[in-house]
């Protein structure tokens, strides 16, 4: 299974945002992590969700803080690999870009060039995924691990399967999200019954979770449109009514989960 790019965009055009999130969302090469306008916000995430890439605006005028501070605290964050930093602005102060190059921007694209898009912001880092993802597993190979904290893994890799959930049309306003987000973290972790672990933490009774999870994937499988599940959800279905079971969607989404962060 293809493993995705994970990418933190930090932009305060609103418009922009919109853009990269919809064309985004139709790729599976490459996961969004986060967004913000927000350099504070930008460093939490960074250091929270390790993304592989970042896709900076070095003007937040509409957000808070700016780019560069972002990335001197970036640099001053003890990590084990720094993301690949692609800088979008229309400030063209070649001090300003030297700085930010200093400070690890690893290409700097100008707004106001003429072929400047989101589609050809996307494309280029889709162009690199292969050198960008290579590098940083170098890296973690040869790098001394820093420790990271269990709360912040779980946290980092909740995240990441709320977004697959999203992917294929999974709300969080579904009752069975959770339990289905708990119970690949519990597979993750090598718990052996992970209904049971889910029913447990919940006070629940396992029949009641085991119903809520495949509800909220029959809705998914209703709902959703068959491309995108095909798409999004590229595993064998044995069930008679061409839709996972509980334990098939678990097992899938720990594997391409792991295969992600491995």
């Amino acid at each position: 299974m293809e493993q995705s790019l994970t990418v933190l965009l930090v932009e305060d055009d609103q418009d922009e945002c919109n853009m990269f999130v919809q064309l985004i969302d139709t790729m599976e090469d490459i996961c969004l992590v986060g967004v913000t306008n927000n350099e504070n916000k930008a460093l939490e995430y960074a250091k929270d969700r390790l993304p592989d890439a970042v896709i900076l605006d070095l003007e937040l005028q509409k957000g808070s803080g700016n780019g560069i501070k972002f990335l001197e605290a970036l640099s001053e964050t003890p990590t084990r690999i720094l993301p690949y930093i692609l800088v979008i602005t229309y400030n063209v102060s070649r001090i300003t870009h030297e700085r930010a190059r200093q400070l690890g921007a690893d290409f700097i694209m100008l707004k106001s060039q003429e072929d400047y898009n989101v589609v050809n912001v996307i494309g280029l880092i889709r162009s690199l995924k292969k050198n960008i993802l290579s590098l940083r597993k170098k890296s973690r190979e040869k790098t001394p691990a820093i420790n990271e904290s269990p709360y912040l893994l779980r946290k980092r890799l909740k995240m990441r399967i709320a977004v697959e959930m999203n992917r294929i049309g999974i709300s969080p306003k579904v009752k069975g999200r959770e339990y289905l987000i708990e119970a690949v973290l519990q597979r993750i972790e090598g718990k052996s019954d992970q209904i049971a672990e889910v029913a447990r933490i919940n006070k629940k009774t396992v029949t009641s979770v085991e119903r809520a999870m495949q509800n909220a994937i029959n809705k998914a499988w209703s709902n959703t449109h068959p491309d995108d599940l095909a798409k999004h959800y590229a595993a064998p279905i044995h069930s008679d009514r061409g839709v996972p079971t509980v334990m098939e969607f678990i097992s899938f989404y720990t594997y391409k989960i792991q295969a992600d962060y491995s």
